[in-house]
């Protein structure tokens, strides 16, 4: 099917669909815009950190759409924008941070993020046709305050995480999951209350 007839009485570019939630094809020029200029500022600030993290700061904060204070990411961050991202103060984010922030991804203060995590907010459809035909989406992800993702954790679109919970090293989070609780495994579930 043509993607126009999924859209026949929506005037909004695809840009204006995303933004709101809906679905849309990734064929708007400004999406391309928006990502482009996300992966220059990435590589930027992969290239300035390893001779001064404190220069490098300014590029983050370029790339990010919020950064608290104190806040330390170790590159490589790969993200679709950066733009819908914020880090809460004082949150440690080790290496290769995969953040697909199609939607918002909000993490909060305190939080200990491992290397290799992944925070993937887009989806596509169940359907063959619709995904044959490039239709996708996004839910947003939030993170709570003082969260611990434990290395290779991957958080899937809508999810989110209360706060002081624990996500284990490679759980894969399906479903949001409350504050004070470690959660384990694939999907992960709470196995302890802290």
């Amino acid at each position: 099917m043509p993607t126009d007839d999924y859209f026949v009485n929506d005037p909004r570019t695809n840009l204006e669909r995303m933004l709101a939630g809906d679905l849309y094809v990734a064929d708007d020029p400004e999406i391309a815009r928006r990502q482009q200029r996300a992966m220059r500022l990435a590589a930027r600030y992969l290239a300035a950190y390893p001779e001064n993290p404190a220069e490098a700061r300014p590029i983050l904060a370029e790339l990010l759409g919020s950064v608290g204070e104190d806040v330390e990411v170790r590159p490589p961050l790969h993200v679709d924008y950066g733009s819908n991202i914020t880090i809460g103060a004082r949150t440690f984010v080790n290496y290769n941070l995969t953040a697909l922030d199609v939607a918002r991804i909000s993490i909060g203060e305190d939080c200990q993020i491992g290397p290799n995590v992944q925070l993937l907010t887009p989806t596509h459809p169940v359907e063959p046709q619709p995904r044959r035909d490039k239709l996708e989406a996004a839910l947003p992800i939030t993170v709570g305050d003082n969260v611990w993702l434990g290395g290779g954790a991957i958080i899937c679109p809508g999810v989110t995480i209360g706060d002081n919970s624990v996500i284990g090293a490679g759980a894969v989070v399906t479903r949001d999951v409350p504050a004070n609780v470690v959660a384990v495994g694939n999907p992960a579930r709470p196995v302890r209350t802290l």
